[in-house]
């Protein structure tokens, strides 16, 4: 059986539809609710290697949060890293990781390749 790590967020109805998927497979699967526990901007920049993308298609820039930063989608990396490890509310969701590599459950299906 695989392990499995979601950053799942309860209230996100993509990120449930995911973990109901990844459930259905089996495997051990750890939840880490990344508003409580935010990753670290060493751990977002791991993720976005092994999603294979820039920071800014790991964010939620509709979130309020984004503007009220004053953040560009023409920022930095470093600096999106930066805003993402602060403030995980903008971090899109969710994330899954298993066997080496990582898929964004944006559709949940999505996930189904790296299981």
């Amino acid at each position: 059986m695989t392990d499995i790590t979601i950053w799942h967020n309860p209230r996100c109805s993509k990120s449930r539809q995911t973990l109901a998927l990844i459930e259905e497979r089996g495997g051990t699967i750890t939840i880490r609710k990344y508003l409580d526990d935010a990753p670290s901007a060493d751990e977002i920049r791991e993720t976005l290697a092994l999603l294979g993308m820039p920071a800014i298609q790991m964010m939620r820039p509709k979130e309020a949060l984004f503007a009220e930063l004053g953040l560009s989608r023409d920022d930095t990396d470093d600096t999106l890293i930066a805003a993402m490890a602060a403030h995980p509310k903008l971090i899109e969701r969710p994330i899954v990781f298993a066997n080496g590599r990582a898929a964004m459950g944006r559709p949940p299906e999505a996930v189904l390749q790296i299981l």
